[in-house]
């Protein structure tokens, strides 16, 4: 095994694809409000998996004020819809001036305010490219569940802060918290019919395709 990343070049990985203007108003936006968005690194990662796919369709677990929305669309196909659902519709409002603000058509980007479980039981079975889920750990098994009927064959389910802070490597660590970031690592680990990665940029960020 080769030495441990250090911090160094961790964060100019993390780093290396810059965020312009638009995208750090978004974040300006995220701090005033309360809310963490993704890091640069969970962006570029997402756009660069929306960009491989071809996404047409991508449905998004929390909207915050549009920073991770603004990775996944600059990803998608120009006629590629993104679907994003949050629980708070002032941050929806932030994050739909950030769309604009980036030159985004108002079609591009359909914002749903409500609780993710009770909206993504409304959707399309298998009609999704992409399913991203930075919201509340303690429903990401429920998320998996959905995205496994959203998302078609060789789509791609991802998690943010699949690291936890830190906490999930460490097994001492047992809060709820904790504990259930870990056991969605395993589950979709042990999945047969999804191919896992957990790839160290910003908290973490757990992947999985379906296969087909």
């Amino acid at each position: 095994m080769t030495d441990p990343i250090s911090a160094a070049s961790w964060i100019y990985a993390d780093e290396f694809v810059p965020e312009d203007e638009v995208l750090s108003a978004a974040r300006d936006r995220a701090a005033a409000v309360g809310v963490t968005p993704v890091d640069p690194g969970v962006g570029g990662a997402l756009r660069f998996v929306a960009s491989i796919l071809g996404a047409k369709a991508v449905v998004e677990v929390g909207t915050g004020t549009g920073v991770s929305g603004l990775w996944l669309l600059r990803g998608m196909r120009p006629d590629g819809v993104l679907t994003s659902i949050d629980i708070e519709a002032e941050h929806q409002r932030l994050a739909r001036q950030a769309f604009t603000d980036a030159g985004i058509p108002t079609q591009r980007a359909r914002t749903i305010s409500g609780a993710a479980l009770d909206v993504l039981t409304r959707l399309t079975d298998g009609h999704y490219d992409l399913m991203f889920v930075d919201a509340d750990v303690e429903e990401a098994d429920a998320c998996l569940t959905e995205a496994l009927r959203l998302l078609r064959p060789g789509g791609v389910v991802a998690f943010a802060n699949a690291l936890g802070g830190g906490r999930v490597a460490d097994p001492s660590q047992r809060d709820s918290a904790t504990v259930a970031v870990r056991d969605l690592g395993r589950a979709i680990a042990a999945h047969e019919d999804l191919i896992p990665l957990l790839l160290p940029v910003g908290d973490g960020l757990l992947l999985a395709r379906v296969a087909g």
